[in-house]
């Protein structure tokens, strides 16, 4: 089953509030993941972190081409609230 995002919204801190097609709601800590390729440029470009889009599918969230996260991911690694 894929796990669809309804919701996202980018909060201080790096952290990610998501709510999923289930109810599932989520914070996710992209903090965690600065040590990935290109994950840098969250902390280097000024207001990157804060532009956070939905793909059409729902299945993924990204800033640029190069910095993507999967919903699935964020749904089995992110904190339950």
């Amino acid at each position: 089953m894929i796990n669809r995002i309804k919701e996202l919204k980018p909060l201080p801190n790096y952290l990610l509030s998501v709510t999923f097609d289930d109810g599932r709601h989520v914070l996710y800590d992209v903090s965690e993941d600065m040590n990935l390729p290109g994950y840098s440029a969250l902390r280097e470009e000024p207001g990157l972190y804060q532009n956070v889009r939905l793909d059409e599918s729902r299945t993924c969230v990204y800033w640029n081409d190069e910095v993507d996260l999967p919903s699935d991911i964020i749904y089995e690694y992110g904190k339950p609230c």
